[in-house]
């Protein structure tokens, strides 16, 4: 990572360890991923997902939203934050933060997700707890550009993963991230190729609506399916 951004810049919003944006570094460095990470900002200072930016000579910054009066003032001055790297994508990677309107439209068609389901199910939090609950043989994951509603805005990407008998939410959560470390770095590269984008609301991959989203295969990292 270098300090002027090459490639495509991105910067990457983090809440805990870190482990998606450890697939994006590891993807970058290999060359598989034409990014270069600007800057990793948490809006929780202890974040361990910090120091892997910083053992990567990432810029690290935290921004505390505990010192902010509201929703509204967090979301101005992350924007400021952000902005100040000029990125040309920001992914949130274990961003747990709920995102006001004026964010989401100031980054309109620059903002993908990772969702620990197969959106638009489970939407929200401890999702996999809730699949486990409801008893469905079928979970996953979505990459998915940021809209105004919660984990809403058009899925690119998806991957299934089984629900075995006797899963707890460990074993689980487990099988579910192994995956997303395959999907995002692909989602991102289609982004940063260019062929990836949104228009009037629908996601455009190679010129073409994405009608549903694409389905990679947990097994061999081939897409299996892309409409």
């Amino acid at each position: 990572m270098s300090d002027t951004c090459a490639a495509l810049p991105i910067v990457v919003l983090i809440s805990g360890s870190g482990t998606n944006l450890q697939a994006i570094i590891d993807a970058a460095r290999s060359g598989e991923l034409p990014v270069d990470i600007c800057a990793v900002i948490s809006n929780r200072p202890a974040a361990a997902g910090l120091d892997r930016a910083r053992a990567a000579g990432i810029q690290a910054e935290a921004l505390d939203h505990r010192e902010f009066d509201g929703r509204e003032d967090f979301d101005r001055a992350l924007a400021e934050r952000i902005d100040a790297h000029a990125p040309a994508l920001v992914v949130l990677a274990g961003f747990m933060r709920i995102l006001t309107p004026g964010f989401v439209r100031h980054y309109h068609g620059r903002l993908l997700n990772i969702h620990p389901s197969l959106l638009p199910d489970f939407r929200g939090l401890n999702t996999h707890a809730r699949v486990i609950e409801a008893g469905v043989d079928c979970h996953g994951a979505s990459v998915h550009f940021v809209a105004d509603e919660l984990d809403g805005g058009p899925v690119v990407l998806q991957v299934e993963v089984p629900v075995h008998a006797g899963d707890t939410v460990e074993t689980l959560a487990a099988r579910v991230l192994e995956q997303e470390h395959r999907l995002y770095p692909l989602a991102i590269r289609w982004f940063a190729e260019g062929r990836l984008q949104l228009q009037n609301g629908t996601a455009i991959l190679d010129g073409k609506p994405l009608n549903a989203p694409c389905l990679l295969d947990a097994d061999t990292g081939a897409l299996k399916r892309c409409p």
